[in-house]
């Protein structure tokens, strides 16, 4: 990633600063796929190497909220792991169960992460972006993102949302930097 790259929404990067790369975790929530057909688990596990971050971690598991809190509770129980992106599970039928899994295990929710996935959202695909319940938080000092299973979704989110915020040298300020606070008492 080179320092001349320009942010969507008005950030810029840091030529003074350094980049560190993150170590990050991807979760698939899905019934229907498995590795070979995990086209949005391999979007994101592709994208994160990409810029320059450490995949660390990736699972498939079902639309099972026993399921997805064990794997998420294993990676955040492990220090080596900054983040968790998870992807599918976020809609509206009844096997959509992502946001009930994660929201339960986040010692705080990042509500602005919504409203800036929704307006990105929006420019993509309108008015259905009212259909996603992707949310994130932090649980345990890693933040977790919950995104849609949709490529588009998993491009969309990390090409002009997560990219810059684990990016240390985006600015104003970014999450990255606050890493290593998020434990603090």
């Amino acid at each position: 990633m080179s320092a001349r790259e320009d942010p969507p929404g008005g950030g810029r990067l840091s030529a003074d600063v350094a980049f560190e790369p993150r170590s990050v975790a991807v979760l698939t929530v899905s019934d229907t796929r498995d590795k070979s057909t995990d086209t949005s688990g391999q979007l994101l596990a592709d994208r994160i190497t990409r810029d320059g971050h450490s995949l660390v971690g990736r699972a498939l598991v079902k639309d099972d909220v026993a399921a997805i809190q064990a794997q998420l509770r294993r990676w955040i129980d492990d220090p080596e792991i900054d983040v968790i992106i998870s992807t599918g599970g976020t809609g509206l039928t009844g096997r959509d169960v992502t946001p009930e899994a994660v929201r339960p295990l986040f010692d705080r929710e990042i509500q602005g992460f919504e409203a800036v996935w929704h307006i990105t959202s929006f420019q993509t695909v309108g008015v259905s972006t009212m259909q996603s319940r992707a949310c994130a938080g932090l649980a345990g000092g890693t933040l977790i993102f919950a995104l849609p299973g949709s490529n588009g979704a998993c491009k969309d989110g990390w090409d002009k949302v997560i990219r810059w915020q684990l990016d240390n040298r985006h600015r104003p300020c970014n999450l990255a930097e606050l890493l290593p606070r998020f434990t603090e008492r």
